[in-house]
């Protein structure tokens, strides 16, 4: 068989119905790459591999799992990368698709990927931590809003798809789990530029308690500043109306 490690984050599903709820997600819309992230034991790599007319890969940076999985699914030989998904290069030139329960301790990292890549990404089926895919889903308002949330949701349609119990796992986790569905916004936000708005985005967070005006005052110069709606707090603004401040950012 294989070990467990706690160093990569791992959580391995066992749950066949969990399985196969993530799979059927994943077919509700028409692709031809799937990639999926840290397939580990192969839960859903097995559903995945029999998926028909797909090309399939596999990112897994653990060289047990890859041989674990080359040796117990034979048809997954020549399709794994095993590499960090973190340092991989885009695994098609092509749109693709990308799936995993992909390891809670890395998981915000692997969305600021996911976002690198946002326009050859088609559609992402993830399995997080419960709180970090609510935070991606969570709209402006909520305490949970915040970075991730803006930057996923100014690219992405996000459908927060149903909870995992933690005994869906082995080892179980101490944490809830969530399945989220990512689709490209058939408009994204409209920004003066992805750098601009990245930039603001991540200074106004944070110091997301602070009067949007102290927190930014370095991105524009006093006259907007004096604008009213920089006395809010950055959770309090939507992302269109983020969007729409970096038309006014200093150049």
């Amino acid at each position: 068989m294989y070990t467990l490690k706690k160093s990569l984050g791992q959580h391995f599903l066992k749950d066949e119905n969990v399985c196969r709820n993530i799979v059927k997600a994943l077919e509700q819309r028409p692709f031809k790459r799937l990639v999926e992230v840290g397939p580990g034991g192969g839960a859903l790599t097995k559903y995945l591999l029999e998926l028909p007319g797909i090309d399939f890969k596999a990112v897994e940076l653990d060289k047990e799992k890859v041989d674990y999985l080359t040796k117990t699914y034979p048809a997954i030989t020549g399709k794994i990368i095993h590499e960090s998904i973190l340092d991989v290069k885009a695994p098609f030139e092509e749109p693709f698709t990308v799936i995993g329960n992909f390891p809670y301790n890395i998981s915000t990292q692997i969305m600021f990927r996911i976002l690198e890549w946002k326009d050859q990404v088609e559609m992402v089926i993830g399995m997080f931590q419960k709180e970090v895919a609510q935070r991606i889903a969570a709209p402006h308002g909520n305490k949970t809003y915040g970075i991730l949330s803006v930057l996923v949701q100014a690219y992405f349609e996000v459908e927060y798809l149903f909870d995992v119990h933690e005994n869906s796992f082995n080892p179980p986790p101490k944490v809830k789990s969530g399945v989220i569905r990512l689709v490209p916004k058939k408009e994204p936000v409209n920004v003066a530029s992805q750098k601009m708005f990245f930039n603001l985005v991540k200074t106004a967070f944070n110091q997301r308690r602070k009067m949007l005006r102290n927190g930014v005052k370095g991105l524009f110069d006093a006259e907007t500043l004096a604008d009213p709606v920089f006395s809010k707090r950055a959770e309090q603004l939507s992302i269109e109306e983020l969007a729409a401040l970096t038309f006014r950012m200093r150049k």
